[in-house]
């Protein structure tokens, strides 16, 4: 990945994998492929980034965890959205939106606009 879409990826990675997550209960390793598929492989998240954001989304409480088995037949943590996650989930993107807009319309500026 080049260092502008780590950069990118830092910024918002948590908003990104509740809005995964929101999507159905997964497990790390799908919550990455997701990711990857939906973003047309612009995202490829690592698992040393992947994993501690899990834990952290899962300490504020924002996502649970529950073991199951995989698609795999393997035992698999996978994680679901909670209230306060889809809360959170929807403040982020509200944010988000914002920010693009404002971003907008700072690049489609001619000069000497007000």
């Amino acid at each position: 990945m080049t260092e502008s879409k780590q950069e990118l990826l830092r910024g918002t990675l948590d908003m990104l994998v509740l809005k995964v997550v929101a999507l159905g209960p997964s497990h790390g390793y799908a919550i990455a492929q997701r990711l990857q598929q939906i973003s047309k492989e612009f995202f490829q998240v690592h698992q040393g980034s992947l994993y501690p954001a899990l834990h952290r989304l899962e300490d504020k409480g924002w996502l649970q965890a529950e073991w199951k088995e995989s698609e795999t037949g393997r035992l698999a943590k996978f994680y679901s959205l909670t209230r306060k996650g889809r809360k959170q989930m929807a403040a982020d993107v509200d944010s988000w939106e914002r920010l693009c807009d404002a971003v907008g319309l700072i690049l489609r500026a001619e000069e000497d606009s007000k």
